[in-house]
């Protein structure tokens, strides 16, 4: 019930106070249940991006719609997905995951040969749209984790990627952007949807069982 509060309780903060900083602690565990988040074949195919420099975040605010949440927020949190999924990428996420576990197996291997056979092949296109719905599975997670914390959290598509990857210089490394996410403090005073009901459809028009 804790967690259902909280997920009530949050919303789409559209003005925050600048003056109220997230604390370490907190924006550590949101980064934390981002990084835990569960991936197609675990290979995490996306980085995360913590800005809080003042003057890259007045550059990205004109390509997100002039969105002040870019600049009141205390960090913004920008998703870059890989722009394509390499042998080089692949083995290095079976490496590590062979080193951490202390051990391998056939089936495990055979599994790397298979993604090795299937993915590289692939449009990188196709490759980066895969490996972009991923990232939306650590934005989610960071949207509950923030929630859970009483920190507003506003997630965003309304933005020019190729300007962000620019500014960030992702292309070079092999990234590309996907979504961008403001943490903060809600300005209550000033901010017109916070005191609006949330509205969800119900249960009933939204749960299908096939039993």
């Amino acid at each position: 019930m804790a967690l259902l509060d909280k997920m009530n309780w949050r919303y789409a903060a559209k003005k925050m106070d600048p003056a109220k900083k997230v604390p370490q602690d907190k924006l550590e565990r949101i980064l934390e249940a981002i990084r835990l988040a569960p991936t197609s074949s675990g290979l995490q195919p996306y980085e995360v991006f913590v800005v809080t420099n003042k003057e890259v975040l007045e550059r990205i605010k004109p390509i997100a719609h002039n969105q002040a949440q870019i600049t009141d927020g205390s960090h913004l949190l920008v998703f870059a997905a890989w722009d394509n999924y390499t042998p080089e990428r692949i083995n290095m996420m079976f490496d590590l995951t062979n080193k951490e576990r202390g051990f391998t197996s056939e089936g495990w291997e055979n599994y790397r040969k298979m993604l090795l056979s299937n993915y590289p092949a692939r449009p990188a296109e196709v490759n980066f749209e895969h490996a972009a719905r991923q990232s939306y599975i650590g934005m989610t997670a960071a949207l509950v984790a923030a929630a859970f914390e009483e920190v507003d959290a506003t997630p965003m598509e309304g933005f020019d990627p190729a300007a962000l990857d620019e500014i960030l210089g992702l292309r070079a490394k092999g990234l590309r952007s996907t979504v961008i996410v403001p943490l903060g403090y809600r300005e209550a005073d000033k901010d017109w949807l916070v005191s609006l009901k949330k509205v969800r459809r119900a249960r009933a028009d939204f749960i299908r069982e096939v039993a």
